[in-house]
């Protein structure tokens, strides 16, 4: 028997404002548009998409610390503002045996300096930054070729 592939999206702070926040950087689909699209595209390839969004640190660390006990096989992981701060979501992925792919809907470096450094980064097994919400979409593809099991 062939176990499912499961994967967890995770958002950072703001991105629930995705569509109405700074439309020239971060577009203009919504946060649900984006989800919805990796939902469909998992389910094409026979795997199944959780996805979750808080401007929470703690929470986002929950769900991370969920995932290392729910067969979760992979980790697509927009930071956000917490990229650049968080050592203790970075903590937490190291936890976490799966694949882990850090996206960025914008290039971060071609922002503010303070952008170009990821404590996520140390963990992540790929980056995709500057290609919109397409991000996602090459993150989830990526997990899915590399078959990554539990």
């Amino acid at each position: 028997m062939t176990e499912t592939l499961k994967v967890l999206v995770l958002h950072g702070p703001n991105l629930n404002l995705l569509g109405t926040r700074q439309p020239e950087i971060y577009g203009g689909e919504t946060l649900a548009d984006v989800n919805q699209a990796l939902v469909r595209r998992a389910e094409a390839a026979g795997a199944v998409l959780g996805h979750f969004q808080s401007n929470h640190e703690g929470e986002l660390i929950d769900a991370i610390q969920a995932a290392r006990l729910d067969g979760t096989a992979a980790i697509i992981i927009n930071p956000a503002a917490y990229t650049h701060t968080s050592v203790a979501i970075l903590d937490a992925l190291n936890a976490f045996d799966g694949t882990v792919i850090e996206v960025h809907i914008s290039n971060v470096h071609k922002r503010e300096v303070f952008r170009h450094h990821s404590y996520v980064s140390l963990r992540a097994d790929g980056v995709i930054a500057g290609l919109g919400s397409q991000g996602y979409h090459a993150a989830l593809d990526a997990v899915i070729a590399a078959g990554t099991m539990p």
